[in-house]
């Protein structure tokens, strides 16, 4: 529908994908423009990636969440946290066992577990219980043949954020239950107000229980450069690098360079990230809720959870904003059942559009 519409000339404003519009900032750049031209670059790369990224993970870490990670066995170089949460369960799924995943959530956790031969269990996250998962509310027959529970806070793509007491009920869940966690934390520098989120490794047995994914992507406007890490729990590190070793040769060295400068950053090139989108937030969000339209403000991610109209589906809203406003969002059933009655945006656009696009809603 978006590209008929497109051809058709119509102005379109997209706020249906989480693609930053901001660019990569300059000294990531020219890391990059330097490492590209140094031949130990031009040849494969380690598949754990170079000993040099993950330290700089290591002290990123350390400095972020004050959380101790051994870079040699606890830290493994991704392309993008999309492909380590596309091959986990490879390593560690055997045909028949289930996976617990969020719905609505990233589509990657179910499609990955069907790959493995696995088998999906929804955790249903439901406003009432603020887009948290029932642990309490998971038969006893799925837990039984569950041996992975992704979660994802910031989350995508409600924008819910948690407190390090869920992360500590979720430790004690998994090890009841013999679960490996495994926490996609894409989102957690895109915060607002001050308030940062926490890590899952900052709990008490985190370590012994699962491991957390980040990109560079969403932090440091990388999307396209294809970066990012997993670390934690040294068997499904391990695991999981044995699955990498197989399907791919890992990242180019000098993007792990441009990866350490990003890292390295002074903490004025982060927070000038999230003023821009705190700029957005607070002009889009009430914008849209003097519009009549259900639509909590977002405590951290660039994403804008909405319900539909009374008796509307996510399917049909998303199919008229489109047809009578020219604006691209994404129907809430796309990212699982539970995400039926919401449509979600975000703001990866510029200030200017943003308001255009109230505009028209207002109109419409």
């Amino acid at each position: 529908m978006k590209q008929e519409a497109i051809r058709k000339g119509i102005d379109i404003i997209n706020l249906g994908i989480g693609d930053p519009d901001l660019p990569t900032p300059s000294h990531i750049i020219e890391r990059l423009q330097r490492a590209a031209t140094d031949p130990r670059h031009h040849q494969y790369p380690s598949y754990e990636g170079m000993l040099q990224f993950r330290e700089a993970v290591s002290r990123w870490y350390k400095a972020r969440f004050n959380v101790t990670l051994d870079p040699a066995t606890e830290v493994l170089t991704l392309i993008g946290s999309k492909e380590g949460i596309g091959h986990l369960p490879l390593g560690v799924l055997n045909p028949g066992d289930v996976a617990l995943v969020p719905s609505p959530g990233y589509p990657v956790y179910a499609v990955a577990t069907r790959f493995a031969g696995g088998f999906t269990h929804p955790m249903p996250l439901r406003a009432s219980n603020r887009f948290h998962p029932d642990f309490g509310s998971i038969p006893s027959s799925i837990l039984k043949r569950a041996k992975l529970c992704f979660l994802n806070y910031p989350n995508n793509p409600t924008a819910a954020t948690t407190t390090p007491g869920f992360f500590v009920d979720a430790v004690a869940f998994a090890r009841r239950h013999g679960l490996i966690l495994a926490h996609d934390a894409a989102y957690s520098e895109i915060y607002y107000d001050g308030r940062r989120p926490p890590s899952f490794l900052q709990v008490d047995g985190a370590k012994e229980v699962g491991i957390e994914f980040h990109s560079l992507s969403k932090t440091f406007n990388m999307t396209g450069w294809r970066i990012g890490f997993a670390v934690g729990r040294r068997d499904v590190i391990a695991a999981l690098g044995k699955v990498k070793s197989n399907l791919d040769s890992g990242v180019f060295q000098a993007i792990q360079e441009a990866g350490i400068a990003a890292l390295e950053s002074p903490a004025e090139v982060t927070d000038a990230i999230r003023w821009e989108y705190q700029q957005r937030r607070d002009l889009f969000v009430p914008g849209l809720q003097q519009l009549g339209l259900e639509a909590e403000t977002p405590a951290a991610s660039f994403y804008v959870w909405i319900r539909t109209p009374k008796k509307v589906a996510s399917a049909a809203f998303t199919a008229r904003l489109l047809q009578q406003a020219g604006i691209v969002s994404t129907p809430g059933n796309g990212f699982g059942e539970a995400g039926e009655g919401y449509i979600r945006m975000t703001m990866t656009v510029p200030p200017a559009r943003l308001a255009e696009a109230l505009d028209r809603l207002k109109r419409l």
